[in-house]
């Protein structure tokens, strides 16, 4: 596996500095060796100045000239690729102005924070329920050497790997807990949050890239059973509310039946207590306010 290493580079101004200075020397050299004055045409140059030209001073200017193809600047999280004659030699991370190998290719990839919003998926979830689910993915790339040379195209390979990564998430949790469950899509947002950051961390690592975090941005049952699922938790809601109000009931049919034999306010048998806990029990539980009747007893 290619890993990433630093490559020989020099401050750009310091080279551009020589390059400043070469070019003057270089002309200098040229008109003291040459025998040449332009201005003069009808002036004939010497087999050995027509030499040094045509073989050491035209290739030193054009040599002086590709010197400039080394320099390139970087921004903050910014890094160059640096590749000779299809080798990889090293990677640049330091912002500024560089100059390197003039032969050098150089590929620029940013290493700022990116966002990955997926489309909504249609799976499955554990229980076999159609759900459509999203997620939103922050990465990174760590090695620029990964993320160039083991991976066609690193940004592709995280769309479809995350996607993937997604799909198998929604097919390992149910959407809402049920029996023998202790987490769902739904419940648990951290706990599915960091399984799904980590599945897809394992699949990008060899592209070099580092997941900051991946949440779910949309969960929602498929619209073809959507409406069943509202019905359901509907239910459930009403069963989990009247367990809750008889339970209270109870309580409080106890706590009266207690008191007021403590209190000794009436003794009442087994019959008239059967009779107090259904009034009772009908007066909380009933979903609608209930009507007394005052039992005013025989005048005569």
């Amino acid at each position: 596996m290619i890993t990433e290493r630093i490559p020989l580079k020099f401050s750009g101004w310091r080279a551009l500095a020589w390059l400043i200075v070469l070019f003057p020397l270089t002309m200098v050299v040229m008109d003291l060796v040459i025998t040449f004055d332009p201005p003069v045409l009808e002036q004939e140059m010497s087999v050995r100045d027509i030499l040094l030209l045509v073989f050491f001073f035209i290739p030193a200017f054009a040599v002086l000239g590709f010197c400039f193809k080394g320099f390139f600047t970087l921004e903050p999280n910014e890094a160059s690729v640096l590749t000779l004659f299809g080798k990889y030699t090293g990677t640049v991370r330091e912002q500024g102005f560089w100059w390197v190998n003039p032969l050098n290719g150089k590929k620029k990839i940013s290493l700022r924070a990116r966002n990955f919003d997926s489309e909504r998926l249609k799976v499955n979830d554990k229980n076999g329920n159609p759900i459509e689910i999203s997620a939103v993915v922050v990465w990174r790339v760590e090695d620029t050497a990964q993320a160039s040379f083991e991976v066609d195209d690193f940004i592709e390979y995280i769309q479809v790997q995350s996607e993937s990564a997604i799909r198998h998430l929604a097919t390992s949790y149910p959407y809402d807990l049920t029996e023998g469950e202790t987490a769902s899509l739904r419940s648990s947002i951290e706990e599915v949050s960091e399984a799904l950051g980590n599945e897809i961390q394992e699949r990008v690592g060899a592209a070099g890239v580092s997941v900051t975090e991946a949440r779910i941005n949309h969960l929602a049952y498929a619209p073809e059973i959507a409406q069943v699922m509202l019905q359901r938790q509907q239910a459930d809601a009403i069963i989990a509310a009247r367990q809750k109000i008889v339970d209270g009931a109870v309580g409080m049919v106890e706590m009266a039946l207690e008191r007021l034999k403590e209190q000794h306010v009436v003794d009442l048998d087994e019959e008239r207590k059967a009779a107090m806990v259904s009034n009772l029990l009908t007066v909380l539980c009933s979903e609608s306010s209930t009507q007394p009747i005052v039992n005013t007893g025989s005048l005569y």
